[in-house]
């Protein structure tokens, strides 16, 4: 029997976007998750200047146990960019449970984000904050103050690489639906971020068998499901 043939989500998405125009490519490109129906090419590679972040542990030397996703407490960050890059939210989502925490922040400065990134991981037991990988971006040039506050270690992805942290960029746009690119993101307090993120927690998941994150992440018995569900549904009479 021959060996299956294995896609990855690149080839998929570049065989609809050179599809020739027609009802078939436009009825394709319509069940897309995502708005833009065209190929977007990469925006600023040549001349950027690589930021300076002192003592990174790239992606590379990350343990086994954070690439197999087997134990809770790995993360994946990012920022999401409001309205003329004057404004942003952190973003910061589990690697095995895909629970979701949202970080508000003042500004992108690294003794800023070093310190909104401590508060929220702090909200978790210890097992629950090992590891974060993040991209090489200057916000996070005071990883070392994390780690040292949250006990969590920090490795950075390969630059032009968003692949390397595809749960975080698979999140973030499902975040758009709550913060829509264009919206000046300082006006979100913390608690709205706080009921977004739990929106996304409680929101049954394929890849999780369809059990929600907050299921999976939370003690035993801390989130009740059908509970939680059943408060918001109203039941529809029927032959009524």
């Amino acid at each position: 029997m021959p060996d299956p043939v294995r896609l990855s989500y690149e080839t998929i998405y570049t065989a609809l976007y050179t599809m020739p125009r027609g009802h078939l490519r436009s009825s394709l490109l319509s069940l897309m998750r995502r708005r833009h129906h065209a190929r977007r090419p990469q925006q600023g590679k040549k001349g950027r200047r690589k930021p300076s972040i002192p003592d990174m542990m790239l992606i590379d030397q990350r343990p086994i146990e954070i690439q197999i996703r087997l134990i809770p407490g790995h993360w994946e960050g990012d920022l999401i960019i409001g309205k003329g890059n004057l404004s942003q939210v952190g973003t910061l989502v589990e690697r095995t449970t895909l629970f979701v925490a949202l970080v508000k922040l003042d500004s992108s400065k690294a003794e800023v984000t070093a310190e909104a990134f401590t508060r929220i991981f702090n909200r978790f037991d210890s097992q629950l904050r090992r590891s974060m990988t993040f991209d090489q971006g200057s916000e996070m040039r005071h990883h070392k103050t994390l780690t040292k506050n949250t006990g969590v270690d920090v490795y950075f992805a390969h630059p032009h690489a968003p692949w390397e942290r595809g749960i975080s960029e698979n999140t973030n746009g499902l975040l758009r639906q709550y913060l829509p690119k264009g919206t000046d993101l300082s006006l979100f307090s913390q608690d709205q971020l706080d009921d977004i993120a739990w929106m996304l927690n409680t929101r049954p998941r394929k890849t999780l068998g369809w059990k929600a994150p907050a299921e999976l992440f939370l003690p035993d018995g801390a989130f009740d499901f059908v509970q939680h569900w059943s408060d918001k549904i109203v039941p529809v009479a029927l032959g009524t």
